[in-house]
Parts: structure tokens; sequence; C-alpha cells
């Protein structure tokens, strides 16, 4: 996996990341690469923890990253997953992490829960974001210099430098995936990877802020 010539995706995991937070996108993308064409940018999928040793996400599901956020190849995009989060929260190294990465990707996403790093590390200040429905309310009293929407499966923030793409719980960081991929190659490919999957997609953004 050290394919210079390619739109990277890594996904940020940790201890107790909830599973299809991080599986989801994966699968999304990595099916993606199999689908695409000669023509295609290629694509590739990563997985990073703090640490390049088993993480144990949740459910007791353990699961080994490919990188550290020491030692990874460079990014073009990076999508945070949720699951119990407020650890990581207060993890410097990874907050300092995000903050850098923040600067050098072209689009930052995150998935449920995943938006509370973003938040903490200061990198979606006064911007338009969503999370898992049973959080929304506490993301809005920890952070309310950001806007909570409440009723949509993903936010797309495409002005910002990075863009910013925020999902809601678990299955709809799928939906936010495939459309990163849309606007990543092509629309053709995003639908024909949820096809593969056998995911019923929307195809069209839930909210462009």
């Amino acid at each position: 996996m050290d394919n210079i010539n390619c739109h990277r995706v890594g996904i940020l995991i940790y201890t107790d990341a909830e599973v299809l937070d991080f599986a989801g996108p994966f699968e999304v993308f990595s099916t993606a690469a199999r689908l695409q064409s000669s023509t295609d940018t290629p694509l590739e999928v990563v997985l990073i923890a703090e640490e390049q040793k088993p993480v144990n996400a949740r459910g007791g599901f353990t699961v080994t990253p490919h990188y550290s956020i020491d030692q990874h190849p460079p990014l073009d995009t990076l999508i945070v997953a949720g699951g119990v989060h407020t650890h990581v929260m207060h993890n410097h190294n990874l907050q300092a992490w995000l903050q850098q990465q923040s600067r050098q990707v072209i689009n930052l996403a995150s998935v449920c829960t995943g938006v509370f790093l973003l938040a903490q590390a200061g990198v979606i200040d006064q911007l338009p974001v969503t999370t898992h429905w049973q959080d929304q309310t506490d993301l809005q009293q920890q952070f309310p210099h950001l806007s909570v929407l409440t009723d949509r499966r993903w936010v797309d923030v495409a002005e910002h430098q990075p863009r910013i793409v925020s999902s809601g719980g678990i299955s709809a960081g799928i939906d936010m995936s495939l459309f990163l991929l849309s606007q990543i190659q092509d629309q053709l490919l995003a639908q024909a990877t949820a096809r593969q999957m056998e995911f019923d997609w929307p195809q069209q953004a839930e909210a462009s802020e």
C-alpha cells in the first residue's frame, strides 16, 4: 500500500471505535477500488491508529491498522470513526495529528461521534455538522459554536478547505462515504459501488452548506 499516484483514504480507529463506523467506509472504498476502470485515479483505503498494533473496537472486535499516526503515507481524505470517543478527545497526540491532517487533506470527514474529535481539535469551528441522533444535544452543548443539524444523514460543507463532511450514526457513514466517492471520482462509480454492496443509497447530498 505505497502507491503514490492514487487517492488515499485514511480511516482513524481507536479503542472502542464503532465497528461499522470504520468497516462501512472501508467497504465502500475498497469495493470501489475493485470496480474502477483503468482510466480512473486508483483508490486506496487504509486504517490508521495511534500505534500500529491491534485495536479493540466495540463488541470485542479486534482489528490491526495498516499504519500508525507517526508512520503513514500522505492522505487525500481522512475519515474519523465514532464510538466511545471521550478518551480520544483528551489524547494530545491524536488531537495534534488531527490538526496537522486538517491542513493537508482535501476531504476531512467524520462518522457518528467522530465529529466530537474534530470539534475538540478546533478544525470545524462555526460549521454545520451532524452526528448520531442520540448525541446531537451533547454535541451542541459542548460546542455551541457549531451548527448541529438534526435531520440529516450527512452534511457537506464543500466550500471549506478542507472539505468537511459529517454523518449521522453507524450506517449513515456508508451513505456519506458513497457521497464522498461520487465527489472524489464520479457519480457512476458511486452508484455501481452501492449496487455491488446491495445498499439502498439516496444518491444525493442531504445538505450542502
